[in-house]
């Protein structure tokens, strides 16, 4: 895993420059999904960067939309557009908005932005592919704030009722949002058991481990699938770690330069 662990870093460190450059924020939870895309875009999904609109790709919809620094790094990482794009990411008339956009980025299936909209398009282009006998697979990365979203558990109702065992959801578990904590927001635990009790197969693993990561994203059972990625926000920058301040913070001068420099060293 020697090329994941080298595309993670250089996806943090492709991050941290354009959330610099344009003054934008969100990067704690960008950092967060780092080697969960990384281990999707490198070894999981089905896709081709020369053909972005290949049909038969894995499609992949980033519900935590303000995270899109984070696959746009990706994307260009793995070939879909020039490097030298990520420099223009939150300038006006770019491609690269702060929230993620389809329009004109290609590799990029849906824009989202206002949470718990990703899940229920993701599910129903699932179900698409089940009536077209499809069998490409609809793989959607949210955050766990967004399950405050009641729209997201209508979603899980959908699915399992269907049996879209062609949808893999993967939840971000860094456990804070806005402000505080999720449990202080609006408590999710016990989340596996009501994950369990919408008739899905979940699983649960460590959110920076790759080897986990890549084991958990294949289903074997009828169900849609729900992986629990504990995970830490900011995580790769060890000023950013766990602190929710930087969900909105941009880092600018001396902190900056001390996190790429941190970064620089891992590859």
């Amino acid at each position: 895993m020697k090329d994941i662990k080298r595309l993670s870093t250089k996806i943090r460190i492709h991050a941290i420059n354009m959330v610099n450059r344009g003054g934008s924020s969100h990067i704690g939870s960008v950092l967060s999904i780092v080697d969960i895309l990384a281990v999707l875009y490198g070894k999981v999904m089905n896709i081709d960067c020369s053909k972005p609109k290949w049909e038969k790709r894995d499609r992949f919809i980033l519900s935590k939309g303000h995270a899109g620094a984070g696959v746009y790094a990706t994307l260009a990482e793995c070939g879909f557009f020039p490097i030298s794009e990520l420099d223009n990411h939150y300038k006006n008339g770019s491609i690269l908005s702060g929230h993620i956009s389809h329009k004109g980025v290609p590799g990029v299936e849906f824009s989202t932005g206002s949470l718990g909209q990703g899940l229920p398009v993701a599910t129903g282009m699932a179900m698409a592919a089940k009536i077209d006998n499809k069998t490409h697979r609809v793989f959607v990365v949210m955050s766990d704030g967004e399950l405050d979203e009641g729209s997201n558990w209508e979603a899980f109702m959908f699915a399992s009722h269907h049996y879209l065992d062609n949808l893999i959801v993967i939840i971000d578990r860094n456990r804070l949002q806005s402000m505080k904590s999720t449990e202080q927001t609006l408590r999710l635990e016990p989340l596996q058991d009501k994950l369990n009790a919408f008739g899905w197969n979940v699983e649960e693993v460590d959110g920076h481990n790759y080897k986990e990561l890549f084991q958990s994203m294949k289903n074997e059972s009828n169900k849609p699938k729900i992986i629990i990625a504990n995970t830490t926000k900011g995580k790769g920058v060890s000023f950013m770690e766990g602190e929710v301040s930087w969900h909105y913070k941009s880092p600018q001068g001396e902190l900056y330069e001390q996190a790429i420099n941190e970064l620089s060293r891992e590859l």
